[in-house]
């Protein structure tokens, strides 16, 4: 029961939403409810790899902003400079990874640090919203495959890879299993600095794909963009069953979180509620979803 919250979830989101407008229960209509989608599923994907060693990421969103500007601008200016700007950016995130392994430092407050950094290199780097999305960047993220929409097939192809990744391989059994046990898996030879480092470079790699996918959607950039995508993605894995500890996490089960957030803005658009209570709304929604949740625990023990 516990594993098929999150799909429930999502099913009552799509449930109330074709119940209040009937004509999004179509191919366009759903294309463009979730037309945001695939760079809130990436951002949650980074945020997972990251709680998935006990961590977490306050600063993905000024993150995802940052590649956000560079994809505008440099990538679509000077293509080389924009692809090692980016890579760049993801071996930061991997240094991140082994500071805080090696000084045991607080993942909150060296991300939330980190978080005031990005946004200050997005806004010398575009002090003013502008720039504009690779011309070929865009034609991949605006693709219409027929009978499903192409946002489905990316984000359910990006939370099947990584399921089978980290929850039926070797490797993955490792890195969760630094966030279960670090002394056991550091007593059977396992280099936890290393671990630490790779979950932290997965989580610049997904952070960068969501926002080279936001621009490649939206066109153009802002230094803000994205700062709502901090909140979303800790939602979106907590949606998706996963835990602050333990190394409890599900890649699938996130995205069903992510796309349930990226759904529940139709569904309270739909119901006249101004944009102004939309957070509060999906906080409302998380609140009830974690509810359920704490009753299935104590119904099972």
């Amino acid at each position: 029961m516990r594993a098929l919250l999150p799909a429930l979830s999502l099913a009552i989101i799509l449930a109330a939403i074709f119940w209040l407008q009937p004509r999004s229960m179509s191919y366009f209509g759903l294309a463009l409810m979730l037309g945001l989608a695939v760079p809130i599923a990436l951002a949650t994907l980074a945020q997972m790899c990251v709680i998935t060693v006990n961590d977490l990421d306050l600063s993905i969103g000024s993150y995802v902003s940052l590649i956000a500007c560079i994809s505008a601008t440099w990538l679509h200016d000077t293509p080389v400079l924009g692809v090692a700007a980016i890579a760049g950016c993801i071996a930061i995130y991997a240094a991140l990874g082994s500071l805080v392994h090696l000084r045991r430092l607080p993942s909150i407050v060296v991300t939330l640090g980190m978080s005031f950094i990005w946004s200050g290199l997005a806004i010398l780097l575009l002090p003013t919203p502008g720039g504009s999305a690779p011309g070929w960047l865009h034609s991949i993220m605006t693709v219409r495959p027929p009978f499903v929409p192409f946002p489905v097939i990316v984000v359910a192809g990006f939370g099947v890879v990584t399921h089978f990744a980290l929850m039926r391989s070797a490797s993955g059994v490792v890195l969760r299993g630094a966030g279960g046990n670090e002394a056991s898996v550091g007593r059977a030879g396992w280099s936890l600095l290393r671990i630490k480092a790779a979950m932290y470079a997965l989580c610049g790699l997904f952070g960068a794909l969501s926002g080279v996918s936001l621009i490649g959607l939206t066109t153009s950039a802002d230094a803000n963009i994205a700062l709502r995508y901090t909140l979303l993605s800790i939602a979106g894995v907590i949606l998706g069953g996963g835990e602050f500890d333990g190394g409890r996490i599900s890649p699938i089960g996130a995205v069903l979180g992510a796309l349930t957030l990226a759904l529940a803005g139709s569904a309270l658009t739909f119901l006249h509620i101004s944009p102004d209570w939309q957070v509060g709304a999906q906080g409302a929604i998380l609140i009830l979803v974690l509810a359920l949740r704490a009753l299935i625990n104590r119904g099972g023990a």
